[in-house]
């Protein structure tokens, strides 16, 4: 299905629910779909974004659905969010609402705003405050590593801590901070600027220089068993749960699987770790504690490959990152300075 397609069902879908319920003041695709041609096909494994907007407290999202056979992540947001141009301009996230299909603006506070944030998104000054933005998300990962808190999620917080770091990078070349396919990105963007060497060291803070084709298709295999039991079982509310889902496989399983045929195993790794932490958190909370004991061991396995086995390893590897953050800001700033659509 085209990219074009993919948008037209999205906005039939945003006049059929989100649009009818009070409070609505607007919708806008977020996410990879704002950076590829209408032209293009569509990839099967991902998801179309949307922001639906309200005025007041909005409705619980909606998260994944599989709407005329696209699949959709909505998320309802208060228009408070988007109440001034400076606030998403420095906000390495939000600020992508610069490039962002509006598709539907009954009032057109939408494109009045959107024509602000995109008239100052590539001044240096914006630019060099979303830089910031990503580095101090990366490191309020690293100092949120708490030893009392679940392994799971202290592996989370590492995880996380470390990719946030090529965020910073896509970020000052102006490019899309996009999640499951961040280190393809970054490749292509260090490659851009000449500095490709630049690139082992991202994948050293995850641990996956020497990951192989092999043993990341045997880490999916088992991840895909503790996947189908884990949204089986998927009770406890948690804000991943659309993604351990039916619908959520496309994306985290087939993805992850499409990344490794194509020889990027090691990029894989990221949202393979991401992925199954949450299915740990799921197994923890709501399982009977025979099905947790039958996946724990492929989840230690998988970090086992990465280096990682205790508390006082994350504490060790988000040092890691935290050294490594002066270098990458120092290539941010190359970067920056090369970058010819940035503008004084």
């Amino acid at each position: 299905m085209l990219v074009s397609e993919v948008k037209d069902i999205a906005r039939r879908w945003v006049a059929e629910e989100p649009a009818v319920l009070p409070g609505f003041r607007g919708a806008f695709h977020t996410g990879s779909i704002n950076w590829l041609p209408d032209g293009a096909e569509f990839p099967y494994t991902s998801d179309a974004d949307i922001a639906v907007v309200f005025d007041g407290e909005p409705p619980p999202s909606p998260g994944k659905l599989l709407y005329r056979d696209v699949l959709l992540e909505a998320g309802y947001y208060p228009m408070t969010q988007f109440a001034s141009a400076e606030e998403l301009l420095g906000n390495h996230q939000r600020a992508l609402f610069a490039v962002a299909t509006i598709i539907a603006d009954p009032s057109g506070k939408l494109a009045e705003l959107q024509a602000s944030v995109a008239r100052d998104y590539a001044k240096r000054r914006w630019v060099r405050t979303r830089c910031e933005s990503a580095r101090d998300h990366s490191l309020n990962y690293v100092r949120a590593l708490n030893e009392a808190t679940d392994f799971h999620d202290q592996v989370a917080c590492w995880l996380f801590a470390a990719g946030v770091t090529p965020h910073v990078l896509l970020v000052a070349g102006l490019r899309n901070p996009t999640v499951r396919l961040r280190y393809p990105a970054a490749r292509e963007l260090l490659t851009e600027y000449g500095r490709l060497d630049f690139y082992e060291p991202l994948l050293d803070l995850l641990g996956c220089v020497d990951m192989t084709v092999d043993r990341a298709a045997h880490h999916l295999d088992a991840l895909s068993a503790a996947f189908e039991e884990a949204k089986a079982v998927l009770k406890t509310p948690v804000f991943f749960a659309a993604d351990i889902s039916d619908h959520g496989r496309r994306v985290a399983i087939d993805g992850s699987r499409e990344l490794i045929e194509r020889g990027e195993h090691r990029e894989a790794v990221f949202w393979l770790v991401a992925t199954y932490a949450r299915c740990q958190r799921v197994l923890f909370h709501d399982a009977p504690v025979a099905m947790q004991e039958r996946h724990t061991p492929g989840f230690r396995d998988l970090l086992d490959d990465l280096g990682v086995a205790s508390y006082d390893d994350l504490k060790q590897r988000g040092a890691q990152v935290e050294a490594l953050l002066p270098d990458v800001w120092d290539v941010a700033e190359a970067i920056m300075a090369a970058n010819h659509a940035i503008e004084d």
